[in-house]
């Protein structure tokens, strides 16, 4: 069938080729028009009980997760030259486009009774304050606890403000611009006033490491095409398979992007690897076609017959090989994590791609070309790699017992390592500990606990139930004191924060009187809120009146407490979670109260979670699925069991060096699992096959048909692998961990299943060929 094929591809290849350029040039338009995703929420399936609370709460309460904070240290802050020119900082802030609202000290309000006992709402310091009067003012703005531990930490001296942006613009690329105009302005800030400027916010978190993919994508490309480029033309010793090779990737690079907008996807930090993916995978199949190319020539002399025999013989080691490479990405389709499906679908449809650009381009384009002289062929008769593979060989044959005993301790160190292995996620966690983004965040974790949204909801049963009873007061006020008491959760804005502070007005203004009021107050406050709280469809609300809508629903019926807590990670998450909550229920009987913990902090790690135990669930369905690929092409039950212990035995030894390295269980890191089981697998089926092949046509028995095969096979597996270690060895620039992680954890397992591949996995067809002699003699002796 394989000769057939090729028949037709070099008979219709002038028709084959313009098909194939026709199809790149519609690809490469819609390359053009893939956009880059802001979006870190859709790890979550939508059908995860958090994921659906936190839609309920965005329903009620709109996002917690578009606030950009900016903060500095200084205990100088007061000083009119500098507090002038913060004032000015927060008003050209507040003028950036898509800005909604700047909280900081310059915007800091204080309420006043007036003359017929209602509150005005007064700003504390005027756009241009008189120098003279900023102590006075500054005094009068720390008299109030409602800002303490909001805006400022008077045991550290820092100060931060909370920029808050439209959410629509953050879904777009126009983030990018306002996050940058902020800097912008912070730095000329700080520059001036020598101040080290803090910056951080889920916004600034996710925009910042979006534009990081987006530039290590270029980066990646540029040094994968440059590394494998170097190694084919040392292999090869001809510019023109290095062109033909290089055109082949570059194509199947164009066809992902292009995949990635035909189905409406957009380039995130797990499908902005999938283009230098292409390049790796797709450079293998160019070498085991050329390199069969090359041998056949060396022994027909004629170069249409070794195209025909190169496709015939290779044709169906390349199709499984990109099959099983296939499986082991697309498996994610079938997670229920949106970023997975997407990564596993563009991937799987794109290293099948692979398959067929090669296919057609190869044979059809060296049809063409001159055949190879000895120049280019010469590599089939290196040296040193022939003493490489008589060393493997005499490996095999003389110390098959040696061998076997080091596999066996390797794998038995390695399961100990393993059980050592911990799954555990942080919102930052792929970036280095020197990295801005994550010392600013530390920045703010130390003097302010934190700026990761952790959201409580206190659903009352009851329409108007917020502002019912006093004792449900009293209760919210307990809840928001034990949270705040926790080192890891920080004060944010609460409704009983915003009534105290209304009570402290009311009173007369001095810190004694910033509490709850009591049971006369309530019934005399509880109007004025009311009043208040239906002002939410007025066009002109005060700033109170925002305050306080934003933090009850329309029926005033859900409370919402919203605090801040560190990026403490998935493993002490829910620890928390399980002290805090037995807590809350104490005080807020569930027959008359429902509580609702949520937030952005929560779903974003739970969405890491789900990623881990879902690529491990994916890596069983991978195992399996190649498992039939092997056994439909093989249909040798001993033929398959040797292939699967071949490749079962790299992982395991990757898994345990994790494990004693204490690299941790992350999405990153599990993803080297299915990644590298789907391209080791390759070089596995790539031996087997000529094993077979070979053993058919020479009718050789099995030491010699082994023999054949190491030094058939060895000199394109061992570059190939050396190509795939290269090529995954770029993420090792990455400025993410979990990058890095992927790159050297996966050259590592393909450095390992090419070693076991040229040694285990013949010593083990040994094994095989004495077990059947063995088996025959006893049913010899039977018969006799």
């Amino acid at each position: 069938m394989w000769h057939r094929i090729a028949d037709f591809v070099l008979r219709f290849r002038i028709l084959l080729l313009v098909l194939l350029f026709a199809v790149t040039g519609v690809m490469g338009y819609y390359a053009s028009k893939v956009e880059l995703s802001y979006d870190f929420t859709n790890a979550i399936p939508t059908d995860n009980p958090k994921y659906q609370d936190y839609q309920r709460f965005r329903n009620m309460f709109g996002e917690d997760g578009n606030t950009m904070m900016v903060g500095v240290q200084t205990a100088d802050l007061f000083k009119p030259e500098i507090f002038m020119d913060y004032v000015a900082l927060s008003r050209d802030i507040g003028k950036v486009k898509s800005v909604e609202n700047v909280l900081g000290i310059p915007a800091a309000v204080t309420l006043v009774q007036d003359s017929v006992k209602k509150l005005n709402v007064l700003r504390i310091f005027p756009d241009n304050p008189d120098p003279a009067a900023i102590d006075s003012l500054e005094g009068l703005f720390k008299s109030l606890p409602f800002y303490k531990g909001l805006l400022y930490n008077d045991k550290t001296n820092a100060y931060v403000m909370a920029i808050r942006i439209n959410k629509q613009t953050l879904a777009s690329k126009d983030r990018t611009r306002v996050i940058n105009e902020i800097i912008a302005l912070g730095d000329a800030f700080g520059k001036k006033h020598r101040l080290e400027v803090h910056y951080s916010g889920l916004p600034h978190i996710r925009t910042q490491m979006a534009n990081k993919v987006q530039h290590e994508l270029r980066v990646f490309l540029m040094l994968s095409f440059a590394l494998t480029a170097v190694i084919l033309l040392i292999f090869f010793r001809s510019i023109l398979a290095v062109l033909t090779s290089m055109i082949v990737v570059a194509i199947g690079v164009i066809w992902s992007f292009g995949t990635l907008a035909l189905l409406g996807y957009k380039i995130t930090i797990l499908t902005g690897v999938i283009p230098p993916l292409v390049v790796v995978i797709g450079i293998p199949n160019c070498v085991y076609f050329l390199n069969k190319y090359h041998t056949e020539y060396a022994q027909l002399n004629s170069k249409i017959p070794s195209l025909r025999n190169m496709v015939g013989k290779m044709g169906i080691v390349t199709l499984f090989t990109n099959l099983t490479a296939a499986i082991g990405f697309g498996v994610f389709f079938f997670t229920k994590s949106v970023i997975l499906k997407e990564f596993g679908l563009v991937s799987g449809i794109n290293i099948l791609g692979l398959f067929f650009i090669s296919l057609v381009f190869i044979p059809a384009v060296y049809s063409f070309l001159p055949a190879p002289n000895t120049r280019h062929t010469s590599y089939l008769e290196s040296k040193w790699m022939n003493k490489l593979l008589d060393s493997l060989s005499t490996l095999v044959f003389h110390n098959r017992r040696l061998l076997y005993l080091f596999t066996i301790a390797i794998c038995g160190v390695s399961v100990i390592g393993m059980l050592r292995l911990k799954a555990v996620g942080h919102i930052v966690d792929d970036l280095p500990h020197s990295d801005k983004i994550y010392t600013d965040l530390k920045f703010f974790e130390k003097n302010f606990k934190g700026v990761m949204p952790l959201e409580i909801i206190v659903d009352t049963k009851k329409k108007f139930g917020a502002l019912g009873s006093l004792e449900t007061w009293e209760k919210l006020d307990s809840l928001t004191n034990m949270l705040e008491s926790r080192p890891e959760i920080g004060g944010g804005l609460t409704l009983i924060k915003g009534i105290k502070f209304a009570r402290q007005g009311f009173s007369g203004g001095a810190v004694e009187e910033y509490r709850l009021p009591d049971q006369f107050e309530f019934s005399a406050l509880k109007p004025y809120l009311v009043s208040m709280l239906r002002k939410r469809d007025n066009n002109n609300p005060n700033p109170m009146s925002k305050l306080l809508n934003s933090f009850v629903d329309t029926n005033i019926q859900n409370v919402r407490i919203s605090v801040n807590v560190a990026d403490i990670g998935s493993v002490e998450m829910p620890k928390l979670l399980d002290k805090i909550k037995p807590q809350a229920e104490q005080l807020f009987d569930t027959a008359q109260y429902k509580l609702t913990f949520t937030g952005t902090s929560i779903t974003f790690l739970e969405g890491s979670k789900f990623i881990i135990n879902s690529l491990r669930d994916s890596l069983i369905w991978a195992f399996a699925m190649i498992l039939v690929c092997m056994i439909v092409l093989f249909r040798n039950w001993r033929i398959v069991l040797i292939a699967v212990v071949t490749n079962i035995v790299p992982l395991l030894i990757t898994a345990g060096i994790m494990g004693w390295l204490n690299v941790p269980l992350k999405p990153s890191t599990v993803l080297v699992f299915s990644v590298a089981l789907g391209i080791t697998v390759d070089v596995t089926i790539r031996f087997l096959v000529n094993f077979k092949q070979e053993l058919a046509t020479h009718n050789e028995d099995i030491e010699q048909t082994v023999r054949r095969s190491i030094h058939d096979t060895g000199l394109s597996i061992i570059f190939t692998s050396l190509i795939l270690m290269a090529g995954f060895a770029v993420f090792a620039v990455s400025e993410f961990d979990g990058t890095k992680s992927l790159g050297y954890l996966t050259s590592l397992t393909l450095f390992l299943a090419m070693i076991f591949n040229l040694t285990l996995q013949p010593a083990l067809l040994l094994w095989m060929d004495k077990a059947k002699k063995k088996k025959g003699d006893i049913r010899g002796k039977k018969t006799l």
